[in-house]
């Protein structure tokens, strides 16, 4: 895809980068809620049409197979949640929560967050991913506050200060993947270029390997909300505006997930450096197992699935850390699910909270009764994120669970269990929100239902029937994870 010259990867980051200038000049709420939702849209198309023409690897850009599934992923949760929050954001004006200048701010960031997340996936060097991942943390701190409250600047702030520990870790694994790789590559900018480093990385020094991939785990596992370095997560997702939190669970973590796979397959390419795989294995089961736990003290409905993502994060990484074509393919396939199923979730949170106005899940009670569609649309939500069938997590769990038992059957006991007690902490809330007698606090719902519809959709969907074309990428993709 070409236009004026410009390649899709050019698009892609140039889209959101101009139209956050102009969102930023932008009065009025409604033109500038279209100009957000036709950029994302846009931004859309162009990462789209990676799956068919790639521009050649340079030594700042690169798109491969691996690339392409996370920033498609991504541009497409983008632009639905644009939609969503068009919507969402009309009643906060309403309400007062946003004055016209903070939705100047809000909108432009929104494309800001866009820009540095495309650039982080699109990097092919491990600087200039750090910067990109660095940009999208402070975005989506400034919006976590942009209430102005005490609670979200504080929950900001929180944000802000264990990310930045978090980032400095990584920077420091980064800078020391560069001085194992100087010996061998040699000065300059190669020693950061991704590509280069794959092919010379196995005459690297081990020892210093091992131990930047310690910090660059610790550091980029803080944004993937990786127990115990999750504590930014519940705060950012109940003090912010709800279509932040789906942007959080749908794809920030997703980048930072991205960073950690790529060191991981940069090691995994020296035979003598230590296995990656079982560190992965060992956050993830602590995040899986602690975060299931912690579902049942939840008082607060977004604070609830802000731990559900760090279940589900934790199966992620767990995944990947088992490694293998078959646990691989299921990481990268509960990755999408969840991205899908916790944005679509995050899309019925929000109206819940408006109608009810309140987040706290002693006043939301009985849905089905007051809302008929948006109590049962939450229903779906919470039964697919639980890992029921026919949904599409119950698939790629199925695979992360059969794939363990095959090769390491004694890690099976504690997966199965975090599995069981978060199962458990879910369906014992879902049976007040959607069931219980009804509370007070009928207001109607005038936001679209259409974004959050098409993603229980498309997770239905993928439940009953996932295409040949993307089962066999998903499969190509899952072998170059090693």
């Amino acid at each position: 895809m070409t236009l004026f010259g410009l390649n899709a990867v050019h698009l892609a980051l140039l889209i959101p980068a101009l139209t956050a200038a102009l969102l930023a000049l932008s009065p009025g709420y409604r033109l500038s809620a279209w100009i957000n939702s036709l950029a994302a849209f846009l931004t859309f198309l162009a990462t789209a049409s990676l799956f068919f023409s790639r521009p050649p690897v340079g030594l700042y850009l690169q798109v491969d197979d691996l690339s392409v599934v996370f920033i498609v992923l991504g541009a497409f949760v983008g632009f639905t949640t644009s939609l969503f929050s068009a919507s969402y954001i009309a009643h906060e004006i309403e309400i007062g929560r946003l004055t016209p200048i903070r939705l100047r701010f809000y909108h432009a960031m929104y494309q800001v967050l866009m820009f540095a997340m495309n650039l982080a996936l699109m990097s092919n060097n491990l600087g200039l991913m750090w910067v990109a991942i660095e940009l999208a943390t402070l975005t989506t701190v400034a919006m976590v506050g942009v209430y102005r409250t005490h609670e979200a600047i504080e929950a900001a702030w929180k944000y802000f200060i264990l990310g930045s520990v978090g980032i400095a870790l990584a920077l420091f694994g980064t800078i020391l993947v560069y001085v194992a790789a100087e010996p061998v590559v040699g000065q300059g900018l190669r020693g950061m270029v991704w590509t280069v480093l794959m092919t010379k990385v196995a005459l690297f020094d081990p020892p210093l390997l091992n131990v930047a991939f310690v910090f660059l785990l610790l550091g980029y596992g803080t944004k993937v909300g990786l127990a115990p370095l999750h504590a930014w997560l519940p705060d950012a997702h109940a003090e912010g505006p709800t279509p932040i939190s789906a942007v959080l669970s749908g794809l920030l973590l997703n980048v930072a997930l991205y960073a950690v796979l790529r060191f991981k397959m940069l090691l995994a390419a020296n035979h003598a450096a230590l296995a990656p795989g079982p560190l992965m294995v060992t956050m993830g089961l602590v995040s899986l197992v602690f975060a299931g736990f912690m579902l049942y003290r939840r008082r607060d409905i977004k604070r609830l699935f802000a731990y559900s993502s760090i279940e589900h994060m934790g199966i992620i990484a767990f995944a990947f850390g088992m490694g293998g074509p078959l646990a691989n393919f299921a990481g990268l396939l509960h990755m999408t699910m969840h991205s899908l199923t916790k944005s679509g979730i995050f899309f019925s949170v929000g109206h819940i909270a408006q109608v009810k106005a309140s987040q706290r899940i002693d006043d939301i009670r009985g849905l089905t009764v007051t809302h008929p569609l948006l109590g049962w649309a939450l229903v779906a939500g919470v039964l697919a994120i639980a890992g029921l069938p026919p949904f599409g997590i119950f698939t790629s769990e199925f695979l992360v669970v059969s794939s363990t038992f095959a090769r390491q059957p004694w890690l099976a006991a504690p997966l199965v269990l975090g599995l069981l007690v978060a199962f458990g902490a879910l369906l014992l809330r879902l049976q007040g929100l959607a069931f219980g007698e009804p509370s007070p606090g009928a207001a109607p719902v005038r936001a679209s239902y259409l974004p959050m519809l098409a993603h229980l959709g498309l997770v239905l969907a993928a439940g009953l029937y996932f295409p040949p074309l993307l089962t066999a990428w998903f499969q190509h993709v899952a072998r170059m994870l090693g």
